[in-house]
């Protein structure tokens, strides 16, 4: 286990998200003071950037702030697709299709963004924890196939049914539901 892998679990009051970007790890002994610093920029839920340092010994952080204004430096979460899961899913599946998956891939590689944040979404057909463990599964494909082309996913949330976008009463309104949102986090 690496340093700042350390510091993100040793920390968890103060790291509610996850540490994005970290220097080269210092390849000393587990424990060891090896007299280097390791560094990097953590984004909290809320899209807010903090410098973070580990010596081995003490680590501390510090918010990112514009040296013009001193305002913190936070990046905006906007929606940047919504899309049917019938375009990339099987009915009862998480398993994505071949064009699904090229979608996703060309989407993200051409889509600029600092971060993702992934939520998938059913219809009412099922039960609730069906719907719920198929959501997460959706949004994880989705995820996997952003990180394999290299995009930085902080977040992967299954909603289940909880939050329809349309009434559950007609096809055309559960196909509204059943649905993945990627949210881009943008400076």
């Amino acid at each position: 286990m690496d340093r700042s892998g350390r510091l993100c679990r040793a920390l968890p009051v103060m790291l509610a998200g996850m540490c994005l970007l970290a220097a080269p790890m210092a390849t000393a002994q587990e424990g060891a003071v090896s007299g280097r610093i390791e560094w990097g920029l953590w984004v909290d839920p809320d899209g807010c950037q903090h410098w973070w340092a580990d010596g081995g010994t003490e680590g501390y952080m510090v918010p990112r702030r514009d040296p013009k204004t001193g305002k913190p430096v936070c990046l905006k979460q906007v929606s940047c697709l919504t899309e049917s899961v019938d375009t990339y899913f099987a009915t009862a599946s998480s398993t994505l299709t071949a064009a699904g998956r090229q979608k996703l891939e060309t989407f993200f590689r051409q889509t600029p963004a600092f971060s993702y944040t992934i939520a998938g979404h059913t219809d009412s057909r099922g039960s609730d924890a069906y719907n719920q463990g198929l959501s997460e599964a959706r949004a994880a494909a989705v995820a996997a196939v952003a990180q394999s082309v290299g995009a930085v996913v902080d977040s992967v949330t299954g909603y289940g049914e909880t939050r329809p976008a349309a009434s559950n009463a007609t096809a055309k309104g559960m196909a509204k539901n059943r649905r993945v949102e990627v949210f881009c986090k943008k400076g």
